[in-house]
Order: C-alpha cells, then structure tokens, then sequence
C-alpha cells in the first residue's frame, strides 16, 4: 500500500494466503495468564537456533505472519505467534477495558507466552500497535529477550489527522455493532481509492476478523495508538539489540519518523522495498532474510 491515499486508521494488514505451513500446531497455547489462539512452527533443523515470537498489530491477527513462518523455520527459527487478547481467536476480557487492554497488560501477556521457551534466546517482533506491546515487555523485562525488532512501529502515538481518525473509529466502535463500523471502514476506503482484494475468500477473512475482535479491545487499542508515549529514552538505556524495520511505503508511522527513532536508540535500521506497512505480508522472503540475519548477528555478538 504505496503513495497516494491515505488509509482511515488502521491500515489493515491482509496476509497473502491463509493456510500455515503444514507442521504448525495451531492448538492454542495455555498460559499462566490464559488461554491465546496460537501457532508454533518448529524449525526444520534438528535443534533450534532459537524461538521467534511475532506479535500483530491492533485489526491484525496471527495471519499476517503466514507467509514467513516457512522461511523463518526453514532457517532454524522455531515461529511463535498468537492473537492477543480480545484480537481475533482469542477471547476478550470481562474486566474494565481500560486496564484489561493497557499496554502493560498486553505486555505481560507476552511475557507469559514466552515462558516455555526461556531455555534459549527469544527474538521477539512487534508489528504496528504490537510494537509497543513489545516494546512494553522488553522494558518490563529487558532480560527476556535477545532482541526487539519494531516493525513498522512508531516512537509513540500517531498524531494529527490519524489520530482524529482513531478517535472517531473508537467512538464508532463503543456506539455502533463492529459489522457497521466494518462496513463503514470499507466505504470510507474506497472513497480513498483502497479496495479489498480480488480474492474473494480473503476478502471474507478480513471481515470475519475484524467482527470476530472485541469491540472494546479495538476501541482501547486505537486510543493507546494515539497516547502511547514516547519511551525511545528508556528503550536506548536498555542492552537488547534492537532493529527498527519499515516498508518504503509505509503509511502509518512516516518512513523519517522510524528512521529517526532508530538513530536515537542507535538501532540497526532496515528499509523493505516493496512494501508498505506489512512487510511481513508484502514482501515475506525479503522481510524473513533480513529478521534472520539480524538475529543471528545479535546471538553471535552475545
């Protein structure tokens, strides 16, 4: 998604197919803090080099990881990624949304999901709004990883017009049945020139997730996207090895903001040609070779 139109907040992420790669076990994954739809690809070599954990962002889901979880694994990566709470297959919660949805819980979530595989190094990857919830977990507990890569990921909350559009789709959301505010997201779009793709059986997944979301989880979230704070100084006092990764079309946090915010956390920096805002969806061979590298440079300098 490249130049021109602006999307209505938030871009929404659509996977190139839907089946994962034969192998992944899509129980879901039980955890101290609940249960979260998963899926685990284990690497096709005899031992693992290591686990990747790959979080969405706020209307994504596990799916729009699909397409590099064969490559990943093909490296010797075992592949964790999951749905957070309230987002897609994973239940929401009954609790206040405000505090059941805040960044520090979704972190924790992270954390819990990554306990059974602490044995060895965890890399983890946070896509758009997952950025900050990972970024969250490394602050939380900068031990935990052996790397953060902000993927199309942001310094802090957006601002401007899409942050007046992230307030009128959280308002939409608390006031209107999710179908209608899909419905309207999909009108407002294609005024703007952006269309849902040809593929009819795609086009009925993007749907069938977005309504599957808990309606307050999706208000909460696009709130906290235009709030987040800016946590870059924290981040850069910490010793995890952090890539800032983007697409060269990247229309949600602007292409020079995230290259600003690698040169203040002194991050390695990876542009990826031919993509916007999911890399991981538009261009998943470039995006995986450049994730390995990074976390393999990362392990041998540990």
């Amino acid at each position: 998604m490249g130049g021109g139109a602006q999307p209505i907040l938030p871009p929404v992420s659509t996977p190139p197919f839907l089946a994962p790669p034969e192998g992944t076990r899509t129980a879901p994954l039980d955890t101290a803090r609940g249960r979260f739809a998963g899926w685990v690809l284990e690497p096709a070599e005899a031992e693992s080099r290591g686990t990747a954990v790959l979080v969405p962002g706020f209307t994504g889901s596990k799916e729009d990881f699909v397409a590099v979880l064969l490559p990943l694994s093909a490296a010797g990566w075992r592949v964790v990624t999951y749905d957070q709470r309230g987002q897609h297959e994973t239940p929401g919660s009954p609790d206040d949304p405000a505090e059941s949805y805040a960044l520090a819980e979704l972190a924790q979530d992270l954390l819990a999901i990554i306990a059974p595989w602490q044995a060895g190094p965890v890399h983890l990857v946070g896509h758009s709004f997952g950025g900050l919830v990972a970024r969250e977990a490394v602050l939380s507990d900068p031990g935990a990883f052996a790397s953060l890569t902000l993927l199309s990921s942001g310094p802090s909350g957006v601002g401007g017009e899409a942050a007046q559009l992230a307030e009128v789709f959280a308002a939409a959301l608390e006031s209107m049945p999710i179908e209608q505010v899909w419905d309207a997201k999909v009108a407002y779009d294609a005024a703007k020139g952006l269309h849902l793709p040809d593929d009819a059986n795609l086009a009925a997944f993007l749907r069938s997730r977005f309504v599957a979301n808990d309606p307050r989880s999706l208000a909460t979230f696009a709130r906290q996207l235009t709030t987040a704070p800016d946590r870059t100084v924290e981040l850069a006092a910490q010793a995890t090895p952090v890539l800032v990764m983007y697409g060269e079309w990247d229309d949600a946090w602007l292409p020079a903001v995230q290259a600003e915010m690698a040169e203040r956390l002194g991050a390695q920096r990876r542009v990826v040609p031919g993509s916007g805002h999911s890399p991981a969806a538009e261009a998943p061979d470039t995006t995986a070779t450049l994730l390995g590298e990074f976390w393999a440079e990362a392990d041998s300098a540990a």
